[in-house]
């Protein structure tokens, strides 16, 4: 073990992941499994079956008291006071300039009780953001990234798994009738649990969060009750690729403090009409009906080579952009990209051409997403 991995942040699972021969990564200053075997199988799992996820890297800030909600309109570009208790919505959190710090998703756990999940690297940024942005509201914020665990259970057999870990029928219920971008407080396998059924595969899939001490005893737990449902540990890799092939965005790949909301695609989340003047709301205000220099698109390669990230985008020998993301496509059989160009080219069904590594193939401009399951 070298020094540099015992610098990083373990999660309360580490042991159950040593266990299972895990392959490690550094990712946001955690040391993640990045796969347990074949990364292709614990894609392929998720799609058919089931896969389990540990996502304890990433952040947990809850937000307390009467201002709760005009305190998050204020500090996120989305209108969260209007959501419902019970009910999850997607947001960012903008600097002045209206450039991306981070997406996140917001759960509304009571009237005047939310919390704010940000991904891995930026948590502690956007819990000081968070904290900073509040300080003048009659709120409470409490960074509980340090005390809690996240586990997710994504694909077709989710809602079974789950509904196992249920100690009577009312709790099954619960959990099957669970919308989604919804979470509810359950005891599952005996632990208190927020479940939330949101997901970042593309698949159907609950997030439960629970607190340190109980991850292990509840990772134990939701293996064996997925033992009849072909239920998959899975790292990293194969989330990156489940989540490309649904078209999701990844920090620091597709969006960062160089782009804006606009620039993804992201538009419809910042909410004009709410009162409060939330953080880069002037900045965006001004580009209002303006089309962005670059847009950013989903690519499918119409030969057998994928395109990676920071890969060139051509239109008839000239760089009209870059790749952001790309791999083949385990479900569908092709290479598939998401990637930046030049706004005139941003078209559905623009013909394009990727550098790769001195060799151009093509490529075309598609709908995304480019996997979608079927419901």
């Amino acid at each position: 073990m070298t020094e540099t991995t015992q610098a990083l942040k373990r999660t309360a699972l580490h042991a159950q992941h040593e266990a299972l021969g895990a392959n490690f990564t550094d990712f946001g200053g955690w040391d993640m499994p990045l796969k347990y075997g074949s990364e292709l199988a614990e894609h392929k799992a998720v799609r058919s079956t089931a896969g389990l996820f540990d996502l304890s890297h990433m952040g947990e800030v809850y937000l307390t008291g009467p201002e709760a909600g005009v305190a998050l309109n204020t500090a996120l570009a989305g209108n969260l006071s209007i959501m419902k208790v019970g009910k999850a919505k997607y947001s960012l959190i903008l600097n002045a300039e209206g450039k991306i710090i981070d997406d996140l998703i917001v759960y509304r756990l009571e009237e005047e009780k939310f919390l704010v999940v940000p991904n891995a690297g930026n948590a502690p940024v956007v819990a000081a953001e968070l904290a900073a942005r509040a300080a003048d509201f009659d709120v409470v914020v409490d960074d509980a990234s340090g005390r809690q665990s996240l586990i997710a259970v994504q694909g077709p057999n989710a809602e079974a798994i789950v509904s196992k870990l249920a100690a009577d029928e009312a709790t099954a219920q619960a959990v099957a009738v669970l919308k989604y971008y919804a979470a509810v407080k359950l005891v599952l396998g005996g632990i208190d649990v927020l479940l939330a059924r949101t997901g970042y595969t593309g698949e159907d899939g609950f997030e439960l969060i629970i607190e340190n001490e109980d991850a292990a005893a509840l990772w134990e737990k939701t293996v064996e009750a997925g033992k009849d449902h072909e239920l998959v540990p899975c790292g990293l890799a194969a989330r990156d690729s489940l989540r490309l092939e649904a078209g999701m965005p990844l920090y620091g790949n597709e969006l960062s403090l160089e782009r804006t909301p606009f620039d993804a695609g992201f538009g419809p989340v910042v909410s004009f009409k709410k009162e409060e003047n939330f953080v880069g709301r002037e900045a965006l205000e001004a580009l209002r009906g303006t089309t962005p220099p670059r847009k950013l698109v989903g690519l499918k390669g119409l030969g057998k080579r994928a395109g990676r990230g920071g890969y060139s985008i051509v239109k008839d020998g000239t760089v009209i952009g870059e790749i952001t993301s790309g791999q083949p496509s385990p479900t569908l059989g092709y290479p598939v990209a998401l990637g930046y160009v030049d706004a005139e080219f941003s078209a559905t069904g623009t013909e394009l051409e990727v550098d790769l590594r001195g060799k151009t193939l093509p490529f075309v401009v598609v709908e995304l997403p480019f996997y979608t399951r079927a419901k």
